[in-house]
């Protein structure tokens, strides 16, 4: 008989951690006598961070006797504790290989419904002082469980853990848990899992988006970046130019896919430019806003003739085959993706909304050429908006074009217009919404507070002597040193923004597409991130590397 051996809580804390506070309730203690369990928690337990923890779904986290032996024998440690893996319950029994997502126990007067395996996050190795937990878990299949409350009571250590119901197909925790995270995953195990209804949200969308995956991702036009020839430039607005690129050698291009974007390496840095005009195999064609060093160069220096190493056309927000009505939604130079995307429906029957904010007629670079595309368009319609004289774009206007519910929509723009854009169009019953940022991604930074976000920089202390390392979306390039464990340990040294949270290469959060360069990992990552792609919490640059980060 499966039994509950100890009860532990903690309420959440702030802890050093590295230079930097994370909030945190890992820090859990054996506590005497009974307690309630809620709803949500352990009377005299809390979570600190919601987004991964916590909630009706997580309320209760279980970690079993046998997983503290078998750790205690692999870490050659005599010092782990019960709730010392962050559990609420530990328990004697109720292996993670024999325990499935679905189950519902009854502990005491309360019983559980298994709903998820324990989310890999870095706090665990921070507990322990073994930052390679998260990955050993996995590797392990001990990652423990988290159970929703379906009856509120009273639990002591000492209660009978007795089953009371088993879940749909009989998926494991250790199962469920290798399924999401390490490769080979059989598309029957896949549909299995999306159909077990107590299985959390979260884990359900992400199997579905496996599901959803292209059997192999389509490869990189060409690897690195090549020379291209400028073969026209083109005054758009008075801040705006669009340069003309062709393959150095003739050869034709690769056919991009509209809404992507080039990456620039020139003597002034690495930048990311949208393609604005039609997918083509003859040119690529570029519009660059005046407004820093590298743009400054371009509108400036370059001159037809020269040569620019370009890498491949990349990028996710693209327009897609579907005949759902789409509005191509932008702001000032962020019209030029969804340019290429008006190009691209040339002749199509799909009902196409055209709108688009900038401060004044004489700023408005591509008026004539999008009012051509559209009035080609028999169900076109196009809408201009002008800030200096009608103030700024809000959801009010988005309410007047009538869109119907099941739009597509692709917006581009500085992020606060795209931010407000997304909630005015959800409010509007639109969901389906893409958008396009070329600055720094937001960062997850999953338990950190107090945390200042200075413009990137190069790192304290002597410069490196290794590779150098660019951060594109950050607009800088430092020289790799052997004092950072990894690439994530060197952006964060530069303030860079970053996204992550096991990290130890088995959540992927962090993985950042490579636009040239090589590299090594240490440790090596569960599972390897798609071509062209890296992990930047356990990699290390073996070569210049170029990240899109």
């Amino acid at each position: 008989m499966a039994r509950l051996l100890s009860l532990n809580v903690g309420m959440p804390r702030d802890v050093d951690w590295q230079g930097r506070t994370v909030h945190t309730g890992i820090f859990k203690h054996p506590v005497d006598g009974r307690r309630m369990v809620r709803r949500l928690n352990v009377d005299g337990d809390g979570q600190g961070d919601l987004g991964g923890h916590g909630g009706e779904i997580r309320a209760v986290l279980v970690y079993q006797r046998e997983s503290y032996e078998h750790w205690r024998a692999h870490l050659d440690r005599d010092d782990l504790t019960y709730g010392q893996f962050g559990e609420n319950f530990t328990v004697d029994g109720l292996p993670d290989d024999e325990v499935h997502i679905g189950d519902r126990y009854r502990i005491g007067a309360a019983e559980f419904e298994v709903t998820q395996p324990r989310v890999t996050c870095f706090r665990l190795g921070m507990r322990l002082g073994e930052p390679e937990m998260p990955s050993l878990l996995v590797a392990h299949r001990r990652p423990g469980f988290y159970l929703r409350v379906i009856t509120e009571g009273e639990v002591g250590a000492g209660d009978e853990i007795v089953r009371t119901r088993v879940g749909r197909h009989r998926m494991s925790v250790a199962d469920i848990d290798a399924l999401l995270y390490l490769p080979d995953r059989p598309a029957d195990q896949l549909r299995k899992a999306v159909d077990i209804p107590e299985l959390s949200p979260g884990w359900q969308g992400s199997f579905r988006d496996l599901l959803r995956e292209p059997a192999k991702p389509e490869p990189e036009a060409w690897t690195g970046f090549r020379p291209m020839r400028v073969t026209r430039t083109v005054p758009e607005s008075p801040s705006v130019l669009s340069i003309h690129f062709a393959a150095a050698d003739g050869s034709p291009l690769p056919r991009p896919k509209p809404g992507q974007y080039l990456t620039l390496r020139v003597s002034e840095g690495v930048r990311s430019y949208s393609l604005s005009s039609a997918p083509s195999a003859d040119e690529y064609r570029i519009s660059v806003k005046r407004d820093g060093l590298i743009s400054t160069y371009l509108h400036t220096d370059l001159r037809v003739g020269d040569t620019v190493e370009v890498a491949a056309p990349r990028g996710s927000f693209v327009l897609t085959d579907e005949q759902a009505p789409v509005l191509l939604l932008s702001a000032g130079v962020g019209v030029t993706p969804v340019l290429s995307m008006l190009h691209a429906l040339a002749g199509s029957n799909r009902q196409v909304w055209w709108l688009h904010t900038t401060r004044s007629p004489d700023e408005h670079a591509f008026a004539a050429e999008a009012h051509r595309l559209l009035a080609g368009l028999p169900h076109g319609h196009e809408h201009v908006h002008y800030t200096a004289t009608q103030g700024h774009l809000d959801g009010n206007a988005l309410a007047e074009l009538g869109l119907p519910g099941d739009t597509v929509a692709y917006v581009c723009g500085p992020s606060a217009f795209m931010a407000g854009m997304r909630e005015a169009l959800v409010g509007l019953g639109v969901s389906d919404i893409h958008s396009e940022l070329f600055g720094a991604l937001p960062a997850i930074n999953p338990g950190l507070v107090g945390e200042s976000h200075p413009a990137p920089h190069q790192p304290p202390g002597p410069a490196g002597t290794g590779p150098q390392v660019t951060f594109t979306r950050s607009g800088l390039t430092v020289r790799w040193s052997p004092e950072y464990a990894n690439a994530l340990e060197l952006a964060e040294a530069c303030d860079v923004p970053t996204r992550w949270s096991c990290r130890t290469g088995v959540c992927h959060t962090c993985v950042t597409p490579v636009l040239s360069g090589t590299v090594s990992y240490r440790p090596d990552p569960l599972e390897p991130p798609a071509d062209g792609t890296t992990l930047i919490c356990c990699a290390q640059p073996s070569s210049d590397l170029v990240l899109d980060l």
